[in-house]
């Protein structure tokens, strides 16, 4: 019904243009060189010109119709798509920006207005009317964080902390979705910031959700209940980004990209990912950093009491654990699995890829 009455308004629209056009080149006979023929030509000739034109640009725009409503369909998705993944200022600065674009365009048309033909004026105005629209709009948007504007301006919400509403969004990859530690850090309130799942990285987890090996198929959709556990306990907390950029194959360059634009903060347990981001400057939370940062603390020559549970890699070597899962590598304990064994601390090895603890059999 929606699509018959829009066809029916574009072949209106098609008529009123036809008859424009001989209206226009009517009212600038003189410019073109048609005087002698409207002049000289009867009254129902003329309507009978109007009549035609109408009726052949209404057939023309009839069949046009369906692409130019798809057309407008899939512009009006996109649009809609870019703005809900703007901020508040974004579309502000953005709406400024236009309305000053808009303006410079006016004031530029009055000079336009001066040449003497009409169609060279009309093409000059839709031109400068188009690109100054563009320009206002986009080059406040794509600069908005450089604008600082007065909180008022800015999106509040009595439910939380202006603090909160300004923390930089997280953005989560397959990695950190998988692990879940995330999830249960973000619920106990100490990270601030929204959560921001991109559409590119949950083809992902699906697509490992829906692997032949049992494993990768567990790991999948652990992460993907995860997700909507979360999206359940806190629906305002969880945002899912169709952006994608064609241009780009790898999931983590999206990823990065994505980030840089959100002005964000990417949360992996991926160390060469966060080595990439660290060298194009974008900020990383690694759940394994935090986990490092809460286990015990031991210092060299500080002794311990653990439980040697398997022979270590190396000659005379046990394995030992802490609480929290730190490796504990013994020398001289490999024959004492099983046993609880009094250790001192040689040295600790410390890194976002995990930390192990060696040390020796105290006499």
């Amino acid at each position: 019904m929606k699509k018959n009455m829009l066809r029916s308004l574009i072949t209106v629209l098609g008529m009123f243009l036809g008859f424009g056009l001989v209206w226009a080149i009517y009212k600038n006979q003189d410019e073109l060189g048609l005087t002698a023929f409207f002049t000289g030509s009867p009254s129902w000739l003329r309507t009978l010109l109007y009549a035609v034109s109408a009726l052949l640009f209404g057939v023309i725009f009839f069949f046009l119709s369906p692409g130019i409503i798809n057309r407008i369909v899939k512009l009006t998705k996109r649009v809609e798509s870019k703005t809900s993944e703007m901020s508040m200022q974004q579309i502000f600065v953005g709406v400024i920006g236009l309305l000053l674009g808009l303006l410079i365009a006016a004031l530029l048309s009055l000079l336009i207005q001066k040449i003497p033909f009409a169609a060279v004026r009309l093409i000059l105005n839709v031109i400068v009317f188009a690109v100054l629209a563009y320009l206002g709009w986009k080059i406040p948007t794509s600069r908005s964080k450089e604008i600082n504007l007065p909180n008022w301006f800015r999106r509040n919400d009595n439910s939380q902390p202006a603090e909160t509403l300004n923390a930089k969004p997280k953005l989560l990859d397959t990695s950190a979705i998988i692990d879940g530690r995330f999830f249960d850090v973000y619920k106990t309130g100490i990270i601030e910031g929204k959560i921001i799942v991109p559409q590119f990285v949950l083809d992902e987890l699906r697509h490992i959700a829906d692997s032949a090996d049992p494993l990768k198929r567990a790991r999948g959709r652990r992460g993907l209940d995860a997700i909507n556990a979360l999206q359940e306990e806190r629906p305002d907390s969880v945002e899912v980004s169709s952006a994608d950029y064609p241009d780009l194959s790898e999931v983590d360059t999206k990823l990065l990209r994505l980030t840089v634009d959100q002005n964000g903060v990417v949360v992996t347990n991926d160390y060469n990912l966060g080595k990439v981001a660290a060298v194009q400057s974008v900020p990383v939370f690694n759940i394994n950093d935090l986990a490092n940062a809460l286990r015990i603390n031991v210092v060299a020559g500080e002794l311990i009491d653990v439980t040697v549970v398997k022979e270590g890699k190396e000659h005379g070597q046990g394995v030992a654990y802490f609480d929290d899962g730190t490796m504990i590598v013994i020398d001289g304990a490999a024959k004492l699995v099983g046993e609880t064994v009094t250790a001192s601390v040689t040295s600790v090895l410390q890194t976002s890829a995990g930390r192990m603890v060696f040390a020796k059999l105290e006499d």
